[in-house]
């Protein structure tokens, strides 16, 4: 392997089509940490979606094809612990039962990590030079959390971005309400595990909430929109490669 990795950035669908700004400062962060990143025109969803709504056989012909894209880079990095999940943990499962493509899947799983754990793990990252001069709160995804066990890493480097005040949640393991087809299935349930999240990030005074997994965050950014609540989101990404400006608020 050479001394500079070659990184398969998996963009992510709902980054490609709602933020592609959270690619780009993957891609800077990658970079800024010595690796050479390569985003692949084939790629394509992860699968997610049809294997949690058991269209098993829809999601292992979409990891083949993920497979085919990504197996010649040293790395596949995911700004996404449930997309990173869904590779890391479920395709190995969803190609079981077929012996080829089930080595290919364990030697793709092996090599793919959430873009913050591979920064500090792999990379050795400790620090980045950004600033971001707000109070920020940071969700857990359960992806990320439950999936990978990714906790310390995220709060490491927030830590060191110039200006940043962590703020912790009284209950940041706790489900934002997302989950994916749970949302869509159970939205009365979904939307009110939402505002229990939101008043628990306003409990802290922090004005930005971010998090790894967009599609958190996504969430809780309509529902804050929808209620009119001054809490900014941005995805930790996006702060970590100093993207993001806060401006004062009206009146504060």
């Amino acid at each position: 392997m050479s001394a500079r990795p070659r990184v398969g950035l998996f963009v992510t669908c709902l980054v490609d089509l709602m933020r592609p700004s959270v690619g780009f400062a993957a891609a800077r962060l990658l970079e800024q940490a010595g690796c050479d990143v390569v985003v692949s025109a084939a790629q394509t969803c992860c699968g997610q979606p049809a294997w949690n709504s058991g269209a098993d056989a829809d999601a292992a012909a979409i990891a083949r094809q993920v497979i085919d894209a990504f197996e010649e880079f040293d790395y596949i990095v995911v700004p996404s612990g449930s997309c990173a999940g869904m590779i890391r943990v479920h395709y190995p499962e969803a190609l079981s039962a077929d012996v080829a493509w089930a080595a290919r899947a364990r030697a793709l799983a092996e090599k793919t990590h959430e873009l913050i754990s591979f920064l500090v793990n792999l990379r050795g990252v400790s620090t980045v030079a950004a600033a971001c001069r707000t109070s920020v709160c940071y969700h857990d995804s359960c992806s990320a959390l439950r999936e990978l066990g990714i906790k310390a890493e995220p709060r490491r480097l927030l830590a060191s971005v110039d200006g940043l005040e962590l703020r912790e949640l009284k209950e940041p393991e706790v489900c934002c309400g997302f989950g994916g087809l749970f949302s869509v299935k159970y939205p009365e349930i979904s939307e009110r595990m939402a505002d229990d999240k939101i008043a628990d990030a306003q409990s802290t005074g922090a004005k930005l909430l971010t998090s790894s997994d967009l599609g958190c965050l996504l969430h809780l950014a309509g529902r804050i929109a929808r209620r009119n609540i001054p809490v900014r989101v941005r995805h930790i990404a996006e702060i970590l490669a100093g993207k993001v400006e806060v401006p004062p608020m009206a009146g504060k």
